[in-house]
């Protein structure tokens, strides 16, 4: 279990590197100007809509042949895009087409995460003891944190200890390098790994679903719109109010590359902590108010959160920044278990990808475009945070009306489902 839980490092780092390493790729593939941030922002986004595409092929696979080989195949091709995107020639070398397979290469990338954070998720929830699925959940969500700390720390050891010239001509293949170590280690410890003990139950009563994606469209729609909600919250609150405030640092000229990247590691070891206290009082208290409460957060703090990182104060960015890691950390904490438990068993990775990544996709890889390209025609530093208060307030209603799922606060078995 622990394997599954911590393999997801892997996948946020490989994942989240790329941008947090955006000004600098913008200038290896692009031209380096406002202009070319934002197209490289795009690949980050272009890479989300994948998401969803991998997360219904992998789901396919992990409801119908098990979660085991899910994993296995997504941090396969995980692995081959890290390793690819290494070893890519530059715009300087071979021209605009650098940047055209730089971007195909991210595609590649958010196909195979489509099907892995899913995947873990569902391990991890399924073989849990019922009154800690919260906790043991979260550890996805940690795990990713620690993956993304990996990420910041790494992009800003390098951009700090080269110069410019050095950066661009070689020095920003280190860290996709040491990411395609890392995945090609995990691989190899996943070749070990059992599967899961809820799809060993259902070959066993013969109740796989099959074809789980009409199974969970014709039985648990409103698990997936609910899914959907909570996604939608955790995904802005991470994308907009964690990695992409080193852009916006830079952008609004608060901070340097070097400065925002570490200032964005300290952001992340707060949500290291955060995680999984907020998962442990969601099994203690319920999915449903631990939800309420950070989505009312998320509705009231963001916007003097960007307001207050926009200052000349370091400090004040700081303050900032650790806050909106706080909330993201919190949502997503508690949102892997309460995602996963508005399905049962059957057919969940397919109403993981219907509702959670398809969320993510809207709201996770075009926010930090969208946020950046409202900033620069508005030119309203508060953007960002409006962005996120506006989802949160939208979500509210849906968590307000949710049912509890929390095994130990419903006196459900813990494969029961809600839809």
């Amino acid at each position: 279990m622990m394997i599954a839980a911590f393999s997801t490092v892997v996948e946020w780092y490989d994942f989240t590197l790329y941008l947090y390493l955006v000004t600098v790729l913008s200038r290896v593939f692009f031209d380096g100007g406002k202009a070319s941030i934002l197209v490289t922002l795009a690949g980050f986004a272009l890479a989300y809509l994948m998401r969803p595409i991998g997360a219904l092929v992998f789901g396919y696979i992990g409801d119908r042949h098990g979660r085991r080989p899910t994993m296995l195949f997504s941090m396969t091709l995980m692995t081959a895009a890290m390793l690819a995107t290494a070893l890519l020639p530059t715009a300087a070398q071979i021209g605009p087409i650098a940047g055209v397979l730089l971007l195909l290469i991210r595609c590649v990338m958010g196909f195979s995460v489509g099907g892995e954070y899913t995947g873990v998720v569902a391990y991890l929830l399924e073989g849990a003891p019922p009154n800690r699925r919260g906790l043991i959940t979260s550890l996805a969500a940690a795990a990713s944190e620690i993956g993304a700390l990996l990420a910041v720390g790494v992009a800003a050891l390098t951009v700090s200890s080269m110069s410019n010239a050095a950066l661009v001509s070689w020095g920003w293949r280190i860290p996709f390098l040491f990411g395609a170590v890392l995945a090609g280690s995990v691989l190899v410890a996943r070749s070990i790994m059992q599967e899961s003990p809820d799809f060993v139950r259902q070959r066993e009563r013969g109740s796989v679903p099959a074809n789980p994606l009409r199974h969970t469209l014709t039985s648990h729609r409103a698990g997936i719109a609910r899914g959907f909600a909570i996604s939608a919250l955790g995904s802005i609150t991470y994308y907009v109010g964690i990695t992409y405030v080193p852009v916006f640092l830079i952008s609004t000229g608060t901070l340097d590359e070097a400065g925002s990247l570490w200032l964005a590691t300290i952001a992340a070891i707060a949500v290291i902590i955060v995680t999984p206290i907020i998962g442990l009082l969601s099994d203690r208290w319920g999915r449903k108010p631990v939800l309420i409460a950070l989505a009312a957060a998320s509705a009231a703090l963001p916007v003097t959160m960007f307001w207050l990182m926009a200052s000349a104060s370091y400090l004040n960015a700081l303050g900032g920044a650790i806050v909106l890691a706080g909330l993201a950390g919190g949502v997503s904490a508690v949102g892997a278990a309460a995602t996963a438990e508005q399905f049962p068993g059957e057919g969940r990775l397919s109403g993981l990808a219907l509702g959670v990544t398809t969320a993510t996709a809207v709201f996770g890889g075009f926010t930090p475009y969208i946020a950046q390209l409202l900033m620069d025609r508005t030119h309203s530093l508060l953007v960002p945070g409006i962005m996120i208060a506006v989802v949160a307030c939208c979500v509210l209603p849906v968590v307000l009306a949710m049912p509890e799922t929390a095994p130990t606060r419903t006196g459900l078995p813990p494969s029961d489902g809600r839809g």
